[in-house]
């Protein structure tokens, strides 16, 4: 190899990535395929916010990686770039509560963060929609993931403050994007009476992507993402495959990234199918590890326990929960229902012979693969 520089090994400077950023999570690919109708629907919701007034509200609903944020994040980027628009993307697996979601509003609108603490949410508020009707400014604001808002029993509460903040401030103007990722969730059902006939949303539904959708599109980032000829056709149509089988296409772009970096470890100028079946366990484990790591410590304690309990009644977990927490059985019955909801657990039901009704709690995913990931 010494007497062939030209030869399969990279030398330390070479990469197989041309912009290695086109796999990561935040990137916004210039083109966005099989998405046409839905960004209609969107771009009809919003588009009166383009003329100083405020916006229709949007409900966007579909399975994990099906391109709900990728369309929300290149109509704000068009919608942001217009003079007397101010939009806002907040991601409620972080900000899960009212006063956090405003906080990240407040925030963008000032440029720096609200205190923690001291100050009400009624002050807080007054000083957003004051700012906007000062700068005549509509704000749309993208509830991403709101169906972690629903889990914290903070949806409503939230929703009702953004959708009727120009009947507690005359002039200001507000519409909102709600995204789900949870099929079982119907958000409009789900929603407060008071809060359902204020919010009526245009609908725009994102399926899965078929196998040839998946390929388009893969195909897509390994001709910006990878330099000419690291990746072969057999190794595309092997990831599309793995990335079919999951229906989320956040697992192909993390595979096609993982299998390259695999593929530098071994000094190698191409990406090979060896390379994809040698990180595509830990690929299709994507979902579970970002469902893992958006957990507060308490909840993802719960996970563990449930771990080395599994299959066990709920009160004989929560014995186990209650010596490593102190907590109360309320909280715990929450954090239950949250894990149920978000498919970490499976908190089922059943009928015991002489003590009624009673919850067995098992988790809904490999055990092993589980413990590996908190």
């Amino acid at each position: 190899m010494a007497d062939d520089p030209d030869g399969g090994m990279l030398s330390w400077d070479e990469s197989v990535f041309r912009d290695e950023h086109v796999f990561e999570i935040d990137y916004v690919p210039e083109a966005f395929r099989h998405r046409e109708s839905q960004l209609q629907t969107l771009q009809y919701a919003l588009k009166p916010a383009v003329r100083g007034n405020r916006p229709l509200n949007a409900m966007v609903r579909g399975p994990p990686g099906t391109g709900k944020t990728t369309a929300v994040q290149k109509l704000f980027a068009e919608l942001g770039g217009q003079p007397g628009v101010r939009v806002v993307r907040v991601n409620c697996q972080v900000d899960s509560t009212r006063y956090g979601v405003f906080s990240r509003v407040f925030q963008s609108i000032f440029d720096y963060e609200p205190p923690s603490s001291g100050i009400s949410f009624k002050k807080l508020f007054g000083q957003v929609a004051e700012r906007l009707i000062d700068e005549e400014e509509v704000l749309v604001v993208a509830l991403d993931d709101v169906n972690y808002l629903f889990y914290e029993n903070e949806a409503s509460d939230t929703l009702y403050s953004l959708l009727r903040a120009h009947e507690t401030y005359p002039g200001a103007k507000v519409g909102v994007v709600a995204v789900s990722s949870d099929p079982d969730l119907d958000v409009i059902e789900a929603l407060d009476g008071r809060v359902q006939s204020v919010f009526r949303p245009e609908e725009a539904y994102f399926p899965v992507y078929d196998r040839e959708e998946v390929a388009d599109i893969l195909g897509d980032r390994v001709k910006v993402g990878f330099r000419d000829g690291a990746v072969g056709m057999d190794v595309l149509d092997r990831v599309a495959e793995l990335t079919s089988n999951t229906g989320d296409l956040r697992v192909g772009i993390d595979l096609l990234r993982r299998a390259g970096l695999h593929a530098e470890s071994r000094a190698s100028r191409t990406v090979e199918l060896e390379d994809v079946e040698a990180v595509s366990e830990e690929a299709r484990n994507l979902h579970l590890s970002r469902n893992l790591d958006a957990l507060s410590e308490v909840e993802r304690t719960l996970v563990d326990v449930v771990a080395d309990h599994n299959g066990e009644q709920a009160g004989d977990v929560y014995d186990a929960f209650a010596e490593r927490t102190d907590l109360g059985y309320t909280r715990y019955t929450e954090v239950v229902n949250k894990l149920d909801q978000l498919g970490l657990i499976d908190a089922r039901y059943e009928s015991l012979e002489g003590r009624g009704r009673s919850r067995t709690l098992t988790l809904a995913h490999d055990r092993d693969a589980v413990k590996r990931r908190l």
